[in-house]
């Protein structure tokens, strides 16, 4: 073909209704209702044609409706309220004014390999992206000075739909990136941003892109460029695609790509956050710029970009971290083991738990704990579970000290929360639940709303489910060719007024998406009752490489075919954040049944309870926080161990059985005399008032505020100071100790007496400890004492630490402590020595210990 020059064609908008671009511009508009409203008037057809992007409402809008709008007195009103409260959200920030402790210069890059923000952006999978955009919404509202970094798929994620086996197909929709809510970022010169990435024998190109999350600018990366080869181009082509080639070209760009975008945009961020594994290579490209750009080697620019460096994990399943073979990692980072000045041998003991063992992968995960100051769960029960997977990373340290914290995952409320029930909230709580939604005292007055208003505003939710459960089922069944009868069907399947459960979440077999039919003769009978029936609405994707979790889906398909069942269990195709809204939204109940403790949190259920849903769920994630706080859900067990998966899946689907016959579905019908399930309500009331303050993003990201961005913060500027000078020193203190570590160790212990100690006692304890070439400022310590196991050890114990006395010959230090004596009982004490240092972030930062022998 011949050459083919490109250009761009734009909306013609009347000059009275031209802030219709700037707001359709700012994804603010999706979760303010006033603006979605005003995109709805615009053409109510195209708003849902075009998956509710207005960008393409603006474009594809005929121009005498436009003209039509630019007379219309009421639609002109309506525009000029948004834009109004529009230009007033983004002048309104006072974070700087209210956290004057903050540094002057402090800023965030929230790093991700995807957000879920609107189904309009089509650059998310499931979970792990729409966290990622709550968290970027969420530090809009709070003023936050946050950037968001991630990747723009041409291809995004796929579209899922079902053939006639019921097996899962894939189709992959181009983006349109000219008719989605982004744009280009250009130079001085008016020119489109591109940077350049360095990969074995070759740059690779990337287009810049931004995306404006209200007050939030997302900056993505696109390498669909002309002067990149094909193979390059693919890197930004699918989300979670491709081999393990096409994974570690993605998380350069990403990682090593996103640090070299905010650079040439001159954005200088304070702290680095790692959603993931995915984006830990930003930590390695931070290192070699401080290197080529300082006087500072490999290890003391390490110390300064860790600093400032904050990691999340998201992940509890061991195949869902990412894993490189060592010779792929020697392949793309050779030039940079060049530029930094270590050995290919070095990089790679970066990413392995054990840096001694030559077979061990590379992975990313490890790559992040190793190179940030601090790392997270997602739950207090996934902090757990993350201890336990990494503490192999952190030798001899107890797994209970493993520096893996946990902070909760939550929603952006406003994102979720219907528009009827955001009303009702409105009049009842006032403004305070949508600008402090972690206030608890404005969720109380959730008992004010009376009963009748709250239940009616539910029913209607439902109605809509049902009727927009019909018309995509309609759809569905018309795609497959089905005759006109089975369409006639699809209209009647479902009833309002029925108990509705849903479930919908990726399909990954831990998640254990068909329990319910463990026994399907059981449900039918719960399903079919004549009196107090029970219908389910199901939807959610397999990976596409994903073969186990693709037949759990057929499975349950094959289910719903079943002529009984057919009215009362549906699946709905092609599962995205417009359906999950509509499902939280409209059902009674939301269903989670992940084999535990392999959901790390979980935010379905957050979403559904924001909205009066009452939750089923096993004791897992994010629930195990919350059953506790109120009468707002049941648990399926209490969290018990089993000897065999079997066993497991046969006593908890006939848990969720009886919980259904003997408290759910009695519950649900109990109605009095005016029709209220009275009882039902209570407890929806009693989930938005437990659940509303505690499981949102505003907590959350004030959480990472407090716990994560403030000390990275502090501790990176002052390591960075004077050229860095602090940092060096650290790094250089550490290896001065590593090199010497091998000469220091307990040589004795002694105490006092150790039988009959009297509650409130003391018993003292002296300890000689070798330093070999240290001194005693180098390390601590520490007694370590608490209830001795079967074996005689101390599984979780307590610390105290000692005090040196003095050294003697070949640098024997001498140090006394006490063990204070809390409860009676046999217990157990030990010595041990740890590096210390007061710019250590956390004492086992070192990975070293010594343990008395």
């Amino acid at each position: 073909m011949s050459r083919v020059s490109r250009f761009t064609v734009v909306p013609c908008l009347p000059e009275r209704i031209k802030q219709l671009q700037d707001i359709a511009r700012n994804l603010w508009w999706c979760w303010d209702p006033e603006a979605v409203d005003l995109f709805f008037r615009v053409d109510r057809d195209l708003w849902i044609a075009t998956n509710q992007n207005p960008i393409r409402v603006l474009s594809e809008v005929r121009q005498a409706r436009l003209e039509a709008l630019a007379q219309d007195d009421s639609f002109l009103a309506h525009l000029d309220r948004v834009s109004i409260k529009l230009a007033r959200y983004m002048a309104g920030s006072h974070w700087r004014e209210h956290n004057p402790d903050f540094p002057g210069d402090f800023s965030v890059a929230y790093f991700s390999a995807e957000f879920g923000l609107h189904e309009s952006v089509c650059i998310y999978s499931g979970g792990l992206g729409v966290l990622a955009g709550d968290h970027l919404k969420a530090a809009s509202d709070l003023g936050l000075p946050l950037v968001g970094v991630g990747l723009l798929y041409r291809e995004g994620y796929f579209s899922q739909y079902l053939n006639a086996e019921g097996w899962q197909q894939e189709t992959y929709p181009r983006n349109d990136f000219y008719n989605m809510c982004i744009s280009q970022v250009k130079d001085g010169e008016g020119k489109h941003v591109v940077i350049e990435v360095e990969y074995p024998t070759r740059m690779v190109k990337a287009y810049v892109w931004k995306c404006q999350v209200g007050r939030v600018p997302l900056y993505l990366l696109d390498c669909d460029h002309e002067d990149n080869a094909p193979e390059d181009r693919a890197i930004t082509g699918q989300l979670y695609g491709g081999d393990r080639e096409t994974r570690i070209r993605q998380e350069v760009m990403l990682g090593q790509g996103g640090v070299i975008a905010l650079r040439a945009l001159g954005i200088r961020p304070t702290v680095f956050h790692m959603n993931e594994g995915h984006a830990a290579f930003l930590a390695l490209q931070r290192i070699r710029e401080m290197v080529l750009d300082t006087d500072l080697d490999f290890n003391q620019a390490a110390e300064i970009v860790k600093a400032g460096c904050w990691f999340t994990t998201h992940t509890p399943v061991p195949a869902g971290n990412d894993m490189f073979d060592p010779g792929l990692i020697e392949h793309y980072f050779r030039k940079y083991c060049q530029d930094t000045g270590i050995s290919v041998g070095h990089l790679l003991s970066l990413g392995r738990q054990n840096p001694a063992d030559n077979r061990e992968a590379f992975c990313m995960t490890v790559l992040a704990l190793k190179l940030s100051a601090g790392a997270n769960g997602v739950s207090k029960l996934h902090g757990e579970v993350a201890r336990n997977m990494w503490n192999l990373t952190w030798q001899g340290v107890p797994e209970d000290e493993v520096p893996i914290g946990s902070i909760t995952n939550g929603i952006h409320s406003r994102s979720f929360i219907s528009r009827d029930l955001s009303e009702l909230f409105d009049r009842y709580l006032g403004p305070g639940w949508v600008n402090q939604p972690d206030d608890l005292s404005i969720w109380q007055r959730i008992d004010a709303v009376p009963d009748t208003e709250l239940w009616r505003t539910h029913e209607r939710r439902r109605d809509r489910l049902i009727a927009f459960a019909r018309r995509r089922l309609h759809v569905q069944y018309a795609n497959r060719g089905a005759p006109a009868s089975e369409l006639r069907v699809c209209n009647e399947v479902l009833d309002p007024e029925v108990l509705t459960i849903g479930f919908a979440r990726r399909f990954a077999t831990y998640k254990r998406a068909t329990l319910i039919l463990k026994d399907v003769e059981r449900l039918k009978r719960i399903m079919l009752d004549p009196e107090r029936p029970v219908q389910f609405i199901i939807a959610g994707k397999a990976h596409p490489q994903d073969t186990a979790g693709k037949q759990l889906i057929r499975d349950l398909l094959h289910f719903a075919r079943e002529a009984e069942c057919r009215h009362r269990f549906i699946f709905i195709e092609d599962y995205d954040i417009n359906v999950a809204r509509y499902m939280v939204q409209g059902v009674d109940c939301w269903l989670n049944t992940p084999r535990r403790p392999m959901e790390a949190s979980g935010t379905s259920g957050m979403k559904a309870s924001a909205n009066g849903a009452l939750n089923i769920s096993i004791p897992d994630g994010w629930w195990c926080e919350a059953e506790y706080l109120g009468p707002n859900g049941w648990s399926i067990g209490k969290g018990e161990n089993y000897d065999s998966i079997e066993e497991q899946d046969e006593v908890e689907s006939q848990a969720f059985y009886d919980l259904l016959e003997q408290e759910i579905v009695p519950l649900f019908y109990d109605r009095g005399t005016d029709g209220l399930p009275r009882g039902w309500v209570r407890s929806m009331k009693s989930a938005i008032r437990t659940i509303g303050p505690v499981f949102n993003t505003y907590r959350m990201v004030q959480d990472y505020t407090d716990a994560a961005y403030l000390p990275c913060a502090r501790r990176g500027l002052a390591l960075a100071a004077d050229a860095g000078k602090r940092g060096a020193a650290l790094a250089d203190w550490k290896q001065r100790v590593r090199s010497a570590w091998d000469h220091v160790g307990v040589a004795d212990i002694t105490s006092g007496p150790t039988e009959n100690l009297p509650v409130g006692s003391h018993l003292a304890v002296t300890a000689q400890v070798h330093l070999g070439e240290l001194s005693h400022e180098d390390v601590s310590v520490e007694l370590y004492y608490g209830d001795l196991d079967p074996h005689g050890q101390i599984p979780r114990g307590e610390v105290n630490v000692m005090t040196c006395k003095g050294s003697g010959e070949n640098n024997m230090a001498l140090f006394e402590g006490v063990v204070p004596c809390k409860k009676t009982g046999q217990l157990g004490f030990t010595v041990r020595v740890l590096p210390s240092h007061p710019d250590l972030a956390e004492k086992h930062e070192t990975c070293l210990i010594k343990w008395a022998e």
